[in-house]
């Protein structure tokens, strides 16, 4: 993979339902993330935060697409960075923030991937629309935005849609779907991993099959990564944990399996919440997963 990684911190926490994600590029910026980098070898360019508003600098809003143009205007400048990184020939680590961002890196590098795949780490699925969501959180409607399911100012960011194509799709780790994800899913046949495929085949199994599924059709591959996909007990800092996650081994034997088969054209790791954290543990774990995924080897 390339040997340069720019680092894109997006502190944003509008599109979740609790405060303080907006401080997760900075927790894991302290968890030593460009020492760990600097450590493998990598060129590191950091290029600090996107400019975000508060929730308190705001006013009223639709409840069921709660801070649509805020986060509308924050994902279009994110594509635009994601964008210029890929056409700079480096790598596109992106810090969050809510899983919101996801919209913004993914249509930054559909600019320049034609059939990206996409590995979804999380306990949820992110695919509700304004019709299914039981919060109106736009955290919650990444996936099916960059599918070309939402909002037309969402799902159009970049000037195109869908980004991304179904069966490029997997993902890993989910444990908690509403009826509106279980029916898109359906519909759309997309590969889902859940906690029960992880407990009953292994995590090794599933990491072999969703490589070579998000490999064999694609010109790309992105990881989105988010740190409730793990297990509560690994990653307390998240403000939607799930219990029955993903343990401190499988997720770092994921990311492994990720950086053997060197598929990975770019990174996201999204809900970090230090406000719920303890000592900044998962942080450390994100800092941790990231080293894995991009080569970090004990021998």
């Amino acid at each position: 993979m390339q040997k340069e990684i720019t680092v894109i911190g997006v502190p944003i926490d509008l599109g979740a339902g609790r405060r303080g994600v907006d401080m997760g590029p900075s927790a894991i910026r302290y968890a030593n993330l460009k020492g760990k980098l600097e450590g493998m070898g990598f060129s590191i360019d950091d290029i600090g935060n996107l400019a975000v508003q508060t929730p308190e600098t705001l006013s009223s809003r639709d409840e069921k697409l709660k801070y649509l143009k805020e986060i509308t205007s924050v994902n279009q400048k994110l594509a635009a960075i994601v964008s210029e990184t890929v056409s700079k020939g480096s790598f596109p680590l992106v810090l969050g923030g809510d899983h919101s961002i996801a919209i913004g890196t993914i249509a930054g590098l559909a600019q320049h991937k034609k059939n990206l795949g996409v590995i979804w780490f999380d306990a949820h699925g992110d695919l509700n629309t304004p019709e299914s969501s039981p919060s109106g959180n736009i955290h919650g409607m990444p996936l099916a935005v960059s599918l070309g399911y939402g909002h037309p100012d969402l799902i159009n960011i970049g000037g195109f849609a869908p980004k991304i194509k179904s069966e490029n799709v997997v993902l890993i780790g989910i444990r908690s779907l509403d009826q509106g994800e279980k029916e898109l899913i359906k519909q759309l046949g997309i590969r889902v991993y859940t906690m029960h495929e992880i407990d009953r085949l292994g995590m090794a199994r599933v990491m072999e099959e969703a490589v070579y599924y998000v490999s064999k059709n694609t010109d790309g591959v992105h990881l989105s990564l988010d740190l409730d996909g793990l297990d509560p007990n690994e990653a307390p800092g998240v403000g939607t944990a799930v219990p029955g996650g993903i343990t401190y081994r499988e997720g770092h034997l994921a990311m492994e399996i990720l950086a053997e088969a060197n598929i990975l054209t770019s990174a996201e790791f999204v809900e970090v919440n230090p406000i719920l954290d303890y000592r900044n543990k998962t942080a450390a774990m994100a800092v941790g997963l990231i080293g894995s995924a991009l080569g970090e080897k004990l021998l």
